[in-house]
């Protein structure tokens, strides 16, 4: 398992509460909301995390700022979905991942924009720091240079764009 370093969570919440949608920002290709994009299409944008806590940790969003599932009208859940599900079968593979997780996280006071976390989880973790302990900030993040994200990020895109 990767080391991973002290992450300021009460600064990430301040700083989240405060700012605009930052899957809005990156749409618009706002450089303070840049993030390593995966795929992106007219309806979806696939990214790596900025805080990931594990390798290849992606979300997976509408473009369009929806809030809450039941925005979603079926046909475009089902079309997410269907990102979430090839994007698990590319992370599986790539990074030899023992299992997928995949959550919706968000809320109505920071980070309402609707989005899919799809993370894997390599093998050989104990148990103990499986589940959510492997996915929450507030255990670390991974300190992933710049260049390794860009071609992590492309390697998936590339991986996803094959299938």
């Amino acid at each position: 398992m990767d080391e991973r370093k002290p992450f300021d969570l009460d600064a990430y919440i301040r700083s989240i509460a405060e700012q605009p949608c930052f899957i809005c920002k990156l749409v618009d290709r706002d450089p303070a909301f840049r993030h390593h994009v995966v795929f992106e299409d007219d309806e979806t944008i696939i990214f790596l995390s900025k805080y990931p806590t594990l390798r290849g940790y992606c979300l997976v969003c509408p473009r369009e700022h929806l809030e809450d599932l039941a925005d979603l009208p079926r046909r475009q859940y089902l079309d997410l979905q269907a990102h979430v599900h090839r994007l698990s079968g590319v992370l599986k593979t790539l990074f030899g991942a023992e299992r997928i997780y995949v959550l919706s996280l968000g809320s109505q006071q920071a980070n309402s924009h609707l989005h899919f976390h799809v993370v894997p989880l390599p093998p050989g973790i104990p148990l103990e720091k499986q589940q959510y302990h492997a996915l929450m900030a507030e255990n670390g993040i991974l300190d992933i240079p710049e260049a390794e994200m860009e071609a992590m990020a492309s390697k998936i895109g590339a991986a996803y764009a094959a299938l």
